[in-house]
């Protein structure tokens, strides 16, 4: 067993890092606010908007994406604004939440399908497991169109893509599984499978490095695992807290990047900014999206 180091504290419920011109970018659901930080631990606030933002990802051009939670869309960051780039609601169900972006400007976006946090107060997590309606992944194609990927989703979380393109890692919350698929010239998903099934864990954000292997944030432990494909743990990193997030960055791609808290419910998150930014060194750097 490894253990992280903190590189940064204050936040309320970090989310979707992305490492982007030298900084880990990443979502403050409860401070609204996208924000970066750099190696000094140092936090800058990038972006203000009024929704809970979440998922990044940028187009080719550099423009930024992220996914506002409870408006369904996915915003774009012109030179003179925000702007809607997608609206999602026709296929998405209570809050938007994680997303990658390819190198095409193509992105896939996942939602809660129903309110967690009542859910687990009503009937508590194991049975929320067992029982919980299912939901869309959506993918949005370069000029803002939306599209079905794949139903019958339970709990699209974090997600990355192969470095040829050709594959899409989905992390299932609430399955404790990580289901690939092939990706298609158009962004059509086929031969949906279990690429790892996890153990009792709830694979939150993912990272994928260039053995192939999968980093996977367990949202109900203190703890970041390496998982190869077919299930297998390679190696362990402890949290000061639950993890619920975790990308590969720095300038050789081999820090690991963990965003942890207290608690996913909402009101325990807002009561006081507990979320931390932990980091790790790792043999293997980043691959492939994001």
């Amino acid at each position: 067993m490894s253990r992280a180091s903190v590189l940064t504290e204050g936040l309320y419920f970090g989310e979707g890092p992305r490492w982007h011109n030298g900084r880990l970018w990443f979502s403050d659901f409860y401070a609204h606010a996208v924000k970066s930080v750099g190696s000094d631990g140092v936090q800058r606030i990038e972006l203000e908007l009024d929704d809970q933002p979440s998922g990044l990802g940028w187009l080719p051009d550099g423009r930024l994406l992220v996914v506002s939670m409870a408006e369904l869309k996915v915003l774009r960051q012109d030179s003179d604004g925000l702007k809607v780039h997608a609206d999602l609601s026709e296929l998405s169900v209570h809050l938007c939440n994680d997303m990658v972006v390819d190198n095409t400007g193509r992105a896939w976006v996942g939602n809660f399908g129903f309110d967690l946090d009542a859910l687990v107060e009503e009937k508590g997590v194991d049975a929320a497991l067992m029982d919980h309606p299912s939901t869309n992944l959506v993918r949005v194609d370069p000029n803002g169109s939306v599209h079905l990927a794949s139903s019958e989703m339970h709990f699209p979380n974090g997600m990355v893509i192969s470095p040829d393109g050709k594959i899409l890692i989905v992390a299932e919350t609430l399955s404790m599984c990580l289901t690939a698929f092939d990706i298609g010239a158009d962004g059509s998903l086929s031969n949906r499978r279990i690429w790892a099934a996890v153990g009792m864990r709830a694979p939150d954000g993912i990272a994928l490095d260039a053995d192939g292997h999968v980093w996977v944030a367990n949202a109900i432990d203190s703890e970041c695992v390496l998982v190869a494909e077919g299930g297998e743990i390679l190696q362990t990193v402890e949290t000061s807290q639950p993890c619920y997030a975790c990308m590969l960055g720095g300038d050789d791609g081999r820090t690991l990047y963990l965003m942890t808290a207290q608690s996913s419910d909402k009101n325990e998150a807002l009561a006081s900014p507990a979320g931390k930014i932990e980091t790790f060194r790792v043999d293997v750097q980043r691959a492939g999206c994001p």
